[in-house]
């Protein structure tokens, strides 16, 4: 690997890293040479995640429910044990909730916006001593928001709070990359649009509703894991050290 984009003697920890988006770039940081822990509910998801990614380098699981803040105090405390230092943290576990707007719960609400911007704020703030202690002004430490192009657009298919939540966490990832610079810590979001995953699978299993959903994309496709995962590691690596405060779509041109 180049050395503008290699991670080795890196650690970095992927919330919901055991499937899906999470999980493609937890793969590409272990590759690049991170250490690389993934954290979910399901602690046997994150056995089997930690197994199967330490094939192609070293890969840790943690279990931690981050849906409250004794949650993400709990990874945080166990973190603390294991590591000195942490260099990047990507805040990719999520949520969301579809339901006509007639109907739409307010327990639908609370649930999306406790996972997707309450839970990110504070893995960051229970985080903090582990990011200031990695950053330098040479290199310094990464937070990666994991965002949506339903942040940005206005395409919402019934569910309501989760476009309103990714951009809630554009704008904190804003504020915080601002605030947050002095520490070296840069803060930055990937903005994804379809990519293969559980919350997208519902589509990926119909032809029909697959044929629709491309039809709205100018690329006429979803994304691809090694599109993501080289992204992330660009984020990750020197290629984003002079990078902070960025909302950067990856959508085949849907939010255009």
């Amino acid at each position: 690997m180049h050395p503008y984009f290699d991670l080795q003697g890196r650690t970095a920890l992927v919330t919901g890293g055991t499937r899906g988006i999470g999980k493609m770039i937890a793969k590409a940081f272990v590759e690049a040479g991170a250490t690389v822990y993934v954290c979910a509910r399901d602690g046997e998801a994150c056995a089997q995640t930690a197994t199967e990614l330490s094939a192609f380098g070293t890969c840790h699981g943690i279990a931690a429910n981050l849906a409250s803040e004794t949650g993400v105090q709990v990874l945080a405390e166990q973190l603390a044990e294991k590591i000195g230092s942490l260099d990047i943290l990507v805040n990719n576990a999520g949520t969301t909730w579809g339901a006509p707007l007639e109907s739409y719960p307010a327990k639908g609400w609370e649930k999306v916006m406790q996972l997707n911007v309450t839970s990110v704020f504070s893995c960051i703030q229970q985080l903090l001593p582990l990011l200031r202690k990695a950053g330098s002004a040479a290199n310094p430490a990464r937070v990666i928001n994991i965002g949506s192009v339903a942040g940005i657009t206005s395409h919402g298919e019934n569910a309501y709070a989760y476009g309103p939540s990714k951009a809630a966490l554009h704008q904190l990832s804003r504020m915080l990359a601002r605030e947050l610079v002095s520490d070296h810590i840069n803060v930055n979001v990937i903005a994804p649009g379809r990519f293969p995953s559980k919350m997208t699978q519902h589509i990926a299993g119909d032809e029909a509703a697959m044929a629709e959903d491309t039809a709205l994309i100018p690329m006429q496709r979803w994304g691809r894991e090694e599109e993501m995962a080289a992204l992330a590691i660009s984020l990750a690596s020197t290629a984003g050290a002079y990078m902070t405060g960025a909302i950067i779509p990856i959508d085949g041109g849907f939010s255009l």
